[in-house]
C-alpha cells in the first residue's frame, strides 16, 4: 500500500498529463522528466554556481553553504535519474534541505550523462571532483577530509561506487548516504516482479537506463556494487529504501551485505514509500522522515 500523501501526489502528476514518451529516448525523457519537483522553498545562507574538475574537463556544480565564513563538513551530492536524467535544478530542493537540516555544506555535481557518456564517465567525474577537493576546500569553506557521499537512485549507485573505488585511500569518504540506490542489474528480484507497469519507476525504465549506462556489457562492481566480492572496510552507511520500488530488494541486499562485512549500516525501510519519495519533502510526512534520517547521518560529520 502506498502512503496516502504520496498517492495524492501521484494522482496529481497523472492528472497533469505527465507520461513517459514512446519511443523512450534520452532526449524525449529529459524533456518530460528534467523538471524540478514542486517543493516548499528552502533558504540556505549561500548558494553559488561553481566549476569543478571532471575527468574530461570542467563540469558544473552548485555549492550550498549554511554558514558562510565557517568551515563545515561537506556532502557531495550525486543526483539520480538513471545516469541519463537529472540536473542541478532537479535536485536543488534536495540539496537545500540537506544543507539546512544537517548544517553541512553540500556540493551538487553535474556529472556527464549516458548514453552520450556511458560508464565509467559519470563515476570518473565524481572521482575527479573528489581528487580536486583538497585544493578547493578553503575556497568552498569546507573540510577537505571527512566528507560524505550522498545520492538517490543512480546517484546512490555512484555514491556507493565512489566508496568502493576509494576504499582504504586517504581521500575515501567518511560516510555514504544512499536513497533507494541502484545496486544491481537483476530484473528478476521479487520487488521487480511485483512492480506494476504504471509505477513511478518501472522495469522498462530501468532496462533502458542500464542499456544507456553499460550497453550489452555485464556490469562490474563499480557499475553494480552489489556484485562486489568484498564490502569490508567501506564507509559507514545510511540506506533508505522504499517498499513500492523495483529497487527495494537490491538496496536491502546491499545493506545486509554491508552489515555482514562489519560495515556500520543504518537501514530504513519505508513501507508506504515509492521510488523517489524523499524529493516530496514538505508535502508528505514520510518524505520528511527520510530527510531527517539523512540529515542526522550527516550531522555525525560535525562531531
Amino acid at each position: 500500500m502506498i502512503d496516502p500523501h504520496l498517492q495524492q501526489i501521484l494522482v496529481a502528476m497523472a492528472e497533469s498529463g505527465v507520461q513517459l514518451p514512446e519511443p523512450m529516448t534520452a532526449p524525449a525523457l529529459r524533456a518530460v522528466m528534467d523538471v524540478p519537483m514542486p517543493a516548499p522553498p528552502v533558504e540556505v545562507a549561500a548558494v553559488r554556481e561553481v566549476e569543478v574538475a571532471g575527468a574530461a574537463g570542467p563540469i558544473a556544480a552548485r555549492l550550498y553553504h549554511p554558514a558562510p565564513g565557517e568551515v563545515r563538513p561537506l556532502a557531495l551530492l550525486m543526483h539520480g535519474g538513471g545516469w541519463v536524467l537529472g540536473t542541478l535544478d532537479t535536485h536543488d530542493g534536495l540539496a537545500r534541505i540537506l544543507a539546512r537540516e544537517s548544517g553541512c555544506a553540500v556540493l551538487s555535481i553535474a556529472y556527464r550523462l549516458a548514453p552520450e557518456h556511458p560508464f565509467p564517465a559519470p563515476l570518473d567525474d565524481c572521482l575527479a571532483v573528489i581528487a580536486e577537493l583538497p585544493s578547493r576546500a578553503a575556497e568552498f569553506g569546507v573540510r577537505a577530509n571527512g566528507y560524505a557521499v550522498v545520492g538517490d537512485s543512480a546517484g546512490g549507485n555512484l555514491a556507493a561506487a565512489v566508496a568502493l573505488a576509494l576504499r582504504g585511500k586517504d581521500n575515501a569518504p567518511a560516510r555514504q548516504i544512499l536513497f533507494y540506490p541502484v545496486m544491481d542489474a537483476d530484473f528478476e528480484t521479487p520487488s521487480y516482479r511485483a512492480t506494476p507497469d504504471d509505477a513511478f519507476l518501472t522495469s522498462g525504465m530501468m532496462r533502458f537506463f542500464w542499456d544507456a549506462y553499460i550497453g550489452a556489457s555485464e556490469p562490474n562492481e563499480l557499475a553494480a556494487p552489489l556484485r562486489a566480492k568484498d564490502l569490508s572496510g567501506l564507509a559507514p552507511a545510511t540506506i533508505i529504501i522504499a517498499a513500492n520500488d523495483p529497487l527495494h530488494d537490491e538496496g536491502l541486499a546491499y545493506a545486509q551485505r554491508l552489515r555482514a562485512a562489519d560495515v556500520p549500516t543504518d537501514l530504513h525501510d519505508f513501507g508506504g514509500a515509492i521510488h523517489g519519495f524523499a524529493s516530496f519533502f514538505g508535502m508528505a510526512p514520510i518524505a520528511d522522515q527520510a530527510i531527517a534520517l539523512a540529515a542526522a547521518s550527516l550531522q555525525t560529520l560535525r562531531a
